[in-house]
């Protein structure tokens, strides 16, 4: 109408029942709202409608126009807990947003939270059965076994402990494990729990520990803090001049990342295509983990039940305990593995096939066996030796009982959070601790 026969700014106000000066103000911002209309493609919204956080919006706005532009997949929980991150950056006092006021954001921008086009296609890919048997060997024969990696998440419950501030009982977390298949490297533990700033983490050298530690709601992984992880590991697979395949199931918290060093391929969905931590490398870790549990006596330690950091100790041991053998066995059934062909059937009683049950008890055994090996006149130094000076009893030092040794064991593990340069030396101090367990219980 603007651009037909002149009309006066009074008759138009007539017209559609409005103020002159309203036209006035129409007329002088014509090409501003003209833009604004193209850009929300919206053409039966009348009105433009601001945020109460127009900061915000603008932050959460260019986050999901870099992410579609790598092709990331973006849903509403995914874009919901980014709008949360987002504020707490920007200290807002309230960074929960609603789903209503995601509903509203997305109507503000004209997004549709919808599959990414990757997934679509979904039913229009190889199935399952064509995947492992005509893909998935010629991925494995470009890379050694060395070269092959294969990550994924598992739960486990930490002790039910007192409440303490930060902490909760009987917490429960999220850990990420990822091996290679002839189990020569292990990567480091990645622990998701609820609590962003634990008490018992605090002035704790982070950095030099066997494992690390992230927080999220619900303690589960998401797309940001594997996207994190996924870098991290990228970069160690750099510093080494490693190019690797990393076989990981399709998530809506695995989102698929081109890096430098490792190569990213989902597995499709199906029970024939189990993840090789699915076939007895994530039990065996917790019937390790729980074995270490069961082994903590409160009286003898001195304290209560085990607390997070205890409990993050004992899972690193417990990643330690998991075989090279087993993990090679474990990826072999599971065919990812360049010689899966050659000894999958002989593969049915593997290790990894035990149940929980089975698996503990098993190390269980050991351990009973390797406490049988141990020379049986280990307090045979308690007297006096011949030639020893009997007149000096200021000289000789009482034996410490079990609290006092778990005390200092203790006193020496917090010396090492603090001042450690390196998570090698954790890998000693976990053998010292087992060492002193197998003669406590001798």
């Amino acid at each position: 109408m603007l651009e037909g026969p002149k009309v006066s700014q009074s008759e138009l106000a007539k017209r559609f029942g409005v103020s002159q000066p309203q036209i006035c103000r129409i007329i002088k911002n014509k090409e501003r709202i003209l833009s604004e209309w193209h850009r929300n493609g919206d053409p039966e919204r009348k009105r433009k409608r601001e945020g109460k956080d127009a900061t915000l919006e603008a932050a959460l706005l260019r986050w999901v126009e870099g992410a579609r532009a790598a092709d990331l997949p973006v849903s509403g929980p995914l874009l919901q807990l980014k709008a949360k991150h987002l504020a707490e950056a920007l200290g807002r006092p309230d960074p929960e947003p609603s789903g209503d006021w995601l509903a509203r954001f997305g109507a503000r921008h004209n997004l549709a939270f919808k599959k990414p086009p990757a997934e679509k296609g979904d039913t229009e890919q190889p199935t399952a059965e064509h995947w492992a048997g005509a893909v998935l060997p010629g991925l494995l024969r470009s890379y050694a076994p060395s070269e092959i990696y294969a990550c994924g998440e598992t739960g486990v419950l930490l002790p039910a402990s007192s409440p303490s501030k930060g902490e909760s009982a009987g917490d429960r977390l999220t850990v990420l494990l990822c091996a290679n298949a002839d189990g020569s490297e292990k990567a480091p533990l990645r622990a998701v729990g609820e609590s962003p700033r634990p008490r018992c983490l605090r002035g704790i050298n982070l950095g030099q520990m066997p494992w690390s530690y992230r927080a999220s709601s619900l303690a589960g992984m998401t797309a940001p803090l594997f996207t994190e992880w996924l870098q991290e590991f990228n970069e160690g697979m750099r510093r080494q001049g490693k190019s690797v395949l990393l076989l990981l199931t399709k998530h809506e918290a695995h989102p698929y990342l081109q890096l430098s060093n490792v190569r990213m391929v989902f597995v499709p969905p199906a029970t024939a295509l189990a993840q090789p931590l699915d076939r007895g490398i994530a039990s065996d870790l917790k019937g390790h983990y729980r074995r270490r549990l069961l082994r903590w006596v409160p009286a003898e330690r001195g304290a209560g039940q085990p607390i997070l950091l205890d409990a993050l100790h004992m899972l690193a041991q417990a990643w330690g305990d998991v075989r090279p053998r087993l993990i090679a066995s474990c990826f072999r059934a599971a065919g990812f593995s360049p010689d899966a062909g050659a000894e999958a059937p002989a593969l049915a009683l593997a290790p990894g096939s035990l149940s929980q049950e089975q698996l503990e008890r098993r190390a269980l055994m050991d351990e009973e066996l390797e406490r049988d090996g141990e020379p049986a006149d280990a307090d045979g130094d308690e007297g006096t030796t011949e030639g020893e000076d009997a007149g000096e009893p200021a000289a000789v030092q009482p034996c410490p009982s079990e609290r006092e040794v778990w005390g200092s064991l203790a006193t020496l593990r917090r010396y090492l959070e603090c001042r450690a340069t390196s998570p090698d030396l954790f890998q000693a101090f976990y053998e010292l601790e087992d060492a002193v367990h197998m003669v406590s219980a001798s």
